[in-house]
Formats: structure tokens, sequence, C-alpha cells
């Protein structure tokens, strides 16, 4: 069995009370550190994103400098502060971006000035439509009442899959693994999207099981089920 460095696998308690568990925890990290579907140091990034979430910054620092250990460089990294924007909002990207500051020292500041991002009449509606194939009634409705609001809803969305350096796939599946962490049937849609530009079953899989070093094994029963749910 491969000898993982982490630092629950060291716990003296563990080791000697919990063989089952410490075997079982083992395997599963031998999935999310190594190479597979997936790279390595995607999976760590994965998993320090998903540690953001759950509020545990310092595991979420220890997954990052694993991250970047493994070969991640900082402008992949910065794509997570895009998808947290969005998908957990303001403070989730803020406890990442301060993370980042730390394992990349000198690399998140800056002083670009921010472009303006103008929207087309209808360009919102067009690609929900695009994407989802159909309107999601949650998105007619937010055009509908408050436009403005639709097309921030579009700018967030389409710069979170189509906007980071990571590129649309390993994107989508970010989102799956941040979904998978809190339990949310949502991360179907992005397992739907995540197929579409050209990921596999195994990457899906593992991108589930990258959540379970924060929410346990839930997360993957919830992914699991996810994975055969029907297109939207």
């Amino acid at each position: 069995m491969m000898n993982i460095d982490n630092a629950l696998l060291k716990s003296p308690l563990l080791r000697r009370i919990a063989p089952m568990t410490v075997g079982g925890y083992r395997r599963l990290r031998t999935v999310v550190d190594t190479d597979g579907a997936l790279p390595a140091r995607i999976k760590a990034l994965y998993v320090a994103v998903a540690a953001t979430t759950r509020r545990y910054p310092e595991m979420a620092r220890r997954e990052l400098a694993r991250a970047r250990a493994a070969g991640l460089s900082f402008v992949e990294a910065s794509s997570a502060a895009i998808v947290l924007t969005s998908v957990r909002g303001e403070g989730a990207a803020l406890d990442f971006i301060a993370a980042l500051e730390v394992e990349f020292p000198g690399q998140a500041g800056g002083t670009d000035a921010e472009r303006e991002m103008a929207v087309e009449p209808g360009e919102a509606e067009r690609n929900f439509l695009t994407y989802f194939g159909k309107m999601p009634p949650s998105l007619g409705k937010l055009l509908e009442l408050m436009p403005t609001g639709g097309d921030a809803y579009y700018l967030l969305r389409e710069g979170t899959i189509n906007g980071t350096p990571l590129g649309p796939k390993y994107s989508e599946l970010l989102l799956v693994t941040v979904l998978a962490a809190d339990y949310s049937p949502l991360a179907s849609v992005h397992m739907h999207g995540g197929r579409k530009v050209g990921a596999t079953e195994a990457e899906i899989a593992e991108a589930v099981l990258c959540a379970v070093p924060t929410s346990g094994l839930s997360a993957w029963v919830m992914g699991a089920g996810a994975m055969d749910a029907p297109s939207a």
C-alpha cells in the first residue's frame, strides 16, 4: 500500500484503535492524492476548495500546499476563487484568496483595473438556453422580474465555467466536488455539463470522491445518485 502523507493517517489514536478506518481512509487518499482519471494536482485543488466551503481553513491550506507540490500553478489555483464567487459567495471566495496569498506569496495582488463587461439584450437568455437546453424556471423568473439580476447570473455562471484558466471540463468538475461536499443534488447539473465538454464517468467519480475527505462517505452516496440522474 502506498505511503500517503496525510495528517489524519498520522493520528496515533486512530492508528492504535481504528485499523479498519485507517486502512479505508488510506485507500481513499490513494485515489485522491495520486494521478488517476484526473491529475493529482487538480484533485488536490478540489479538496482544498471543498475544505474552504466547509470552513476548514487549516485543511484548505494544507491541501493547497499539496496541490502546489504536485505541480499546480498559481494561475490554475486562482480559478477556484472565480468558481467560489459564484457557487458559494463572497465569504468562501475571500477565504480561498487568503489561502492563495499564503501559498503563493506576492501573486494574488495587483492593480489591474476592472474591465467593464457589457451584456447585450437577450444575451443572458440565449446563454441559458444553450447550456440547459430549455429555460430553467428559476432563471426565467429572474429574467422576468429582475433583468439586471439575470445579467449578473449569466456573467457569474459563464465566468465560472468558461472564464477560468482551468478550462470548462475541470471547472465543471470542481463544481461537482463543491456541490457533492454540500450534499447538493445540483451536482447532477454540472456532471451533465462536464460530459458535454468531454468528462468521463471515471473523472466524474474522482471529482465526487474528492468531496469525501471533507464531507464523509455521504458525499459519495449523494454524488453517485446524481451521476444517474436524468438530464434536466
